[in-house]
């Protein structure tokens, strides 16, 4: 049984584009994890943390046979193997691939919850997430059409290039 997940990726240090690009083809390494489809990638603005770069994000979309604790570990595996070092809430990073959804599934475990409970709050999520999916679940069970957004949500997001090469 294939299920459906949307994962959100970040990269502000290094070749930020050829993170993004490595992810994607780590990340579908091993057959459990099939990329469907990526929205294009924005350039934004760090939110939080230190002084530090602009980040490059970007949404995929794809298929696993994984549930989503192994899907986690499979995202926190092509991090590690990439070089990403966790030294400071909010810092810069190689690479940072978080499980934004993972079907309907409405997950709060230890290390993870599902959907992320802080997308609805990011336009350097939502604005790629938006692309492919119209109405994604969102923490507590809202849609978008319940929040209140504003341009501040926005903010700090640009189109950088097309999507990432998922095949």
């Amino acid at each position: 049984m294939t299920t459906a997940a949307f994962l959100g990726l970040g990269s502000n240090l290094g070749d930020r584009l050829g993170n993004l690009s490595r992810a994607v083809a780590l990340l579908a390494d091993g057959g459990d994890v099939r990329v469907v489809r990526s929205s294009r990638v924005y350039e934004t603005d760090p939110v939080g943390g230190p002084e530090q770069p602009e980040y490059l994000n970007a949404v995929i979309e794809v298929g696993t046979s994984l549930d989503a604790r192994p899907l986690l570990e499979r995202c926190l595996d092509v991090e590690r193997e990439m070089g990403r070092v966790r030294a400071e809430r909010w810092g810069p990073r190689v690479i940072d691939i978080d499980v934004l959804t993972y079907d309907e599934l409405d997950v709060d475990e230890p290390g993870l919850t599902i959907p992320h409970p802080r997308m609805h709050e990011r336009g350097f999520v939502l604005v790629p997430l938006l692309e492919l999916t119209a109405d994604p679940i969102l923490p507590g069970g809202r849609r978008v059409k319940d929040l209140r957004l504003s341009a501040d949500t926005f903010g700090g997001v640009r189109l950088y290039g097309p999507p990432l090469p998922v095949g």
